[in-house]
């Protein structure tokens, strides 16, 4: 038998603050089944406390204190979760973690991520970044072989192709629209096995995944998901898609709506990040 679930995902900016501002609100109107976080900097116990009673609550810090922590909360409990990411040299901590639950007669998979910002003018900020998308690129094949219905959410701090930010020819050379960053979001979602043309000029093998706002929107700008705090940002709508629903393409298959939930005004928001919401069936 079919269920329908929604999940969603949001970059919070600090949910202490986002709480503080309205996220419990939106939180009580949008009915959903498992909610994915990211920037959460703040303990565990915080998290309970602010959600209150009736979630189950996965979370994982960042090694450092107040920076990074991503976090599941769902109204049913994971049979099982995990946070590990790439080599045992590689700190993921506060940045990948993934669960699987029991829907219906189904399991699903679920992860809520944090990729790196990365600063092209600091080197060492951008090879952590790539660390960590070549520890993705690694595990997303991983994930596919142990569940068919499989989900990444989270802030991926990329903004995949031209149409995916409002300013793009003046970012050409900044983190988040790098050739380099794009070309693995060309390998993701281009044809499992097939060769596939990356903007960075190189050839390489895609993993078939989907990225569903894309496949809901269209070929259109945006929706976008992130507005710098500076200037007019958001009131001009000059803004980034940074926040994704990656599927597997079983699941990509069940979706019945996509919604990101962008504030009335400037004035109103909770975190610079939109929450991105969808259902599926599972």
């Amino acid at each position: 038998m079919s269920t329908p679930i929604r999940i969603a995902s949001v970059n919070v900016n600090g949910v202490r603050a986002a709480f503080r501002k309205g996220m419990g609100d939106w939180l009580e109107a949008r009915d959903v089944d498992i909610l994915a976080l990211q920037e959460v900097r703040a303990a565990t116990t915080d998290l309970e406390d602010l959600l209150g009673p009736g979630w189950n609550i996965l979370h994982d810090a960042a090694t450092a204190k107040g920076r990074a922590g991503v976090a599941l909360a769902s109204r049913s409990r994971a049979e099982i979760h995990r946070v590990e990411l790439g080599d045992e040299k590689f700190d993921s901590a506060g940045r990948w973690l993934e669960a699987d639950y029991r829907v219906g007669d189904a399991f699903l998979t679920v992860v809520s991520t944090y990729v790196h910002s990365g600063d092209a003018e600091t080197p060492t900020k951008m090879i952590e970044k790539y660390k960590f998308l070549d520890a993705m690129t690694k595990r997303l094949p991983q994930l596919t072989a142990h569940s068919p219905r499989v989900l990444i959410v989270g802030d991926l701090n990329v903004a995949h192709r031209e149409i995916d930010i409002k300013n793009w020819r003046g970012n050409r050379k900044s983190a988040g629209f790098l050739l380099e960053e794009r070309a693995y979001f060309d390998k993701f979602f281009g044809p499992v096995g097939k060769n596939v043309a990356c903007v960075d000029g190189k050839t390489r093998r895609g993993l078939g995944w989907v990225d569903v706002g894309r496949q809901w929107a269209g070929e259109v700008e945006g929706p976008y998901t992130w507005w710098s705090q500076r200037g007019q940002a958001f009131d001009t709508n000059t803004g980034w898609r940074l926040d994704y629903h990656v599927a597997s393409p079983e699941l990509a298959a069940s979706v019945t709506n996509y919604a990101v939930d962008r504030a009335s005004a400037w004035d109103t928001r909770w975190s610079d990040h939109s929450p991105v919401v969808v259902d599926y069936v599972v």
